[in-house]
């Protein structure tokens, strides 16, 4: 969106409107020197799609591992196949070992358990050994860091030097082999293991993104942030010991080797029906495996055009699977089978109804959005308080209520989509995997829990009390979305301090774009609004958008300039307050209501009027008036009796403070009639 003038105009403040002041609008949305540079090299366009000059690079693994559950000890190895699509010669790599958040001495923000970190025994590219010399580098600076041959690690981040530098087109072949100390659950947030349970997440060394943008992503992972992560195929070999039942991200090749056959023979009726499943229950848990005479036993997974893998193993669970039935081939037929897993302990609350819950989310998903594209959505039990995402695995911890598990599964498989398909950073701009997850977790529980049946009550997902965005709107403690997620600020308006911002930083990525969104569905039409909120996603699947694509694609779809709507919300505090400021019959018998502005934030004002015979009429002030510089609108509605006024009757606009968004008639007997001065308030 290019640069659009600033402009002032006139702001009120009360009901009682008082001569207009200046007031300020909203400043155009800029992007950043890099972004416009993006744009001016062809990577990206004005209208949010990819650019002619569109690239990205790519990394393959080939990886093994080894659990030693008693030591709770990983063992691992693996070739990086790294290709440069970059027009760029880059002289030196940049790697993410995000185990060492875990690692003495290590800059975090949050507490974890100190197990050690990741220790790399083997790293040689291209066939030739490289040296470690971090002791002695200097952190913070990568480019020149290292000399050609050499690495170095600081925290989370590891630089390569090249001893020949990768040019455009051309691929680098990365050994590696690495240990670790798999954390506990009281001191690990995504990942780890409470004795029976193991989860298996950032267990192997990532190749970091560099992209058209800001070229290479050195953030470290401080713990609360999470991801940014090129896309390729894996290989995966893990070797567990034999009693525990393991799953991960993609397609399990050897189940003939660990499988027994009633167990094959359940998967198959699982994929075969809509009914769930038990395929592996307490009591069959000691033969539902293959023999394995030396006690271990080798699960393979393959896994293609993901982002990341996750590998789950425990010998304490049981395991539901059912199917999903999704247009995968989008022959206009949702015919594909996807297998929906559910791992959980025996007697975990509510985990009865997780692989059902699951199969609505991806056939629910899929129908909103675009269908889900692979084999499997498995659902995990333990480890975690809250729930946390993988491709096709999440993991979510605790005893719930069947809402509670509803909503956390929905929302985990939601990300699926973002970010697991469309690649965003989620350090750096949280709400576009948080908010747009959030949106579409409302989204979902607004259709399950719709009162059809005894177990599905009336949930109503939009119901501003479920809505954190209000909590602090308005009380000068929120916090831009758009900001980094290592930099929200402590406390967050509440008296419980913590070190990432406390409601701040939920509110901003979770639940203020989740409400932006659902204003934007509700002001422009849901078709219009969802038409274009899929392009955003048939565009950038795969690849790694920025705010400024995702804001460019909407504006695209919707036909609209939104800058007016972006800048306060995304990149300010600002907030909606409408008023009715009075309710009058005219001297002709029109009803005359008048809506003031009281908030910074400019948006279109849906009026209702409610009559006495039943009758309703509907009027919007257009956001252009507000942009204009009115701080107050007349609208003229049809005589009649009227008995109710209300201002955004359907819930989509979210304004801070709804004490004034609704006039009702006095009683007759206490108060004057409209047009006889009853309705000013």
């Amino acid at each position: 969106m290019p640069p659009r003038p600033l402009v002032l105009a006139a702001v009120a403040v009360g009901l009682a409107v008082a001569p207009a002041a200046q007031r300020v609008l909203p400043y155009p949305v800029i992007p950043p020197p890099q972004y416009q540079h993006a744009i001016a090299e062809g990577t990206r366009t004005l209208t949010g799609s990819p650019g002619p000059n569109h690239w990205q690079n790519r990394a393959d693994y080939d990886l093994t591992a080894r659990l030693d559950a008693e030591a709770a000890q990983i063992t691992g190895a693996g070739t990086i196949t790294y290709t440069n699509e970059s027009p760029d010669e880059l002289a030196f790599l940049v790697l993410k070992l995000r185990q060492n958040v875990h690692a003495p001495g290590v800059q975090r923000n949050r507490p974890v358990a100190v197990t050690g970190g990741m220790t790399l025994s083997t790293f040689a590219v291209n066939g030739t050994d490289y040296e470690d010399v971090t002791v002695g580098a200097t952190p913070g600076s990568y480019q020149g860091t290292v000399e050609p041959g050499q690495y170095a690690i600081f925290g989370t981040v590891m630089t390569v030097g090249l001893e020949d530098p990768l040019g455009p087109g051309e691929t680098a072949a990365i050994d590696v082999a690495w240990s670790y100390t798999v954390p506990p659950a009281t001191g690990t947030f995504r990942q780890g293991t409470d004795g029976e349970v193991f989860y298996l997440g950032y267990w192997y060394p990532t190749v970091a993104v560099y992209d058209d943008v800001y070229g290479w992503h050195t953030d470290p992972y401080l713990g609360m942030g999470e991801h940014y992560l090129e896309v390729g195929d894996f290989l995966v070999a893990f070797d567990a010991p034999a009693d525990m039942l393991v799953y991960g991200t993609g397609r399990l090749v050897n189940e003939e080797e660990v499988y027994a056959d009633r167990t094959r023979r359940r998967l198959a009726d699982a994929l075969g029906g809509d009914e769930v499943v038990h395929v592996v229950t307490e009591a069959d848990r000691a033969d539902a495996l293959a023999p394995a005479p030396e006690g271990r036993r080798v699960w393979r997974f393959e896994a293609n055009e993901v982002r990341d893998v996750a590998l789950s193993a425990s010998a304490a669970y049981v395991w539901d699977a059912t199917r999903a039935l999704v247009d995968q081939d989008e022959d206009g037929t949702a015919d594909d089978a996807v297998l929906i897993n559910s791992f959980y302990r025996p007697g975990t609350a509510a985990w009865g109804r997780s692989a059902e819950f699951a199969a609505f989310s991806i056939e629910h998903l899929s129908e909103t959005l675009w269908p889900y594209p692979w084999p499997h959505m498995t659902a995990v039990e333990g480890v975690i308080a809250g729930g946390m995402e993988y491709p096709m695995m999440t993991l979510i911890g605790g005893d719930r209520t069947d809402a509670s598990l509803f909503s956390v599964t929905y929302h985990e498989i939601a990300h699926m989509w973002y970010p697991m398909m469309v690649g965003s950073n989620e350090t750096a701009f949280t709400w576009m995997d948080e908010g747009l997850t959030s949106f579409n977790t409302n989204e979902g529980i607004d259709a399950f829990w719709d009162g059809s049946a005894p177990d599905r009550e009336r949930i109503d997902a939009w119901d501003r009390r479920r809505q954190s965005h209000y909590l602090l709107a308005g009380t000068g403690y929120a916090v831009p979305p758009m900001r980094h997620n290592d930099r929200y600020p402590v406390g967050g308006g509440t008296r419980q301090v913590d070190p990432v911002g406390g409601n701040a930083r939920g509110v901003a990525s979770y639940s203020t774009p989740a409400v932006a969104l659902h204003a934007l569905a509700g002001l422009y039409g849901r078709d219009a609004f969802f038409e274009a909120y899929r392009e955003y996603g048939r565009r950038w699947r795969g690849a790694h958008p920025y705010p400024y694509d995702f804001f460019s694609t909407i504006e695209d779809g919707l036909g609209e300039d939104l800058d007016w709507f972006w800048t306060p919300t995304f990149f300010d505090t600002w907030t909606v307050d409408h008023g009715i400021g009075s309710v009058l019959a005219s001297a002709g018998g029109a009803v005359e209501v008048r809506i003031v502005d009281l908030g910074m934030a400019p948006m279109p004002a849906p009026v209702r009027v409610t009559y006495a015979d039943g009758q309703t009429a509907e009027q919007r002030v257009p956001v252009e008036t507000w942009l204009g510089g009115a701080d107050e609108a007349t609208l003229t509605f049809p005589a009649g009796e009227v008995l109710r006024v209300e201002l955004d009757p359907d819930g989509y606009v979210f304004d801070a403070n709804p004490t004034n968004d609704t006039w009702e008639a006095p009683s007759p007997a206490t108060e004057a009639s409209p047009g006889e001065g009853g309705g000013e308030r």
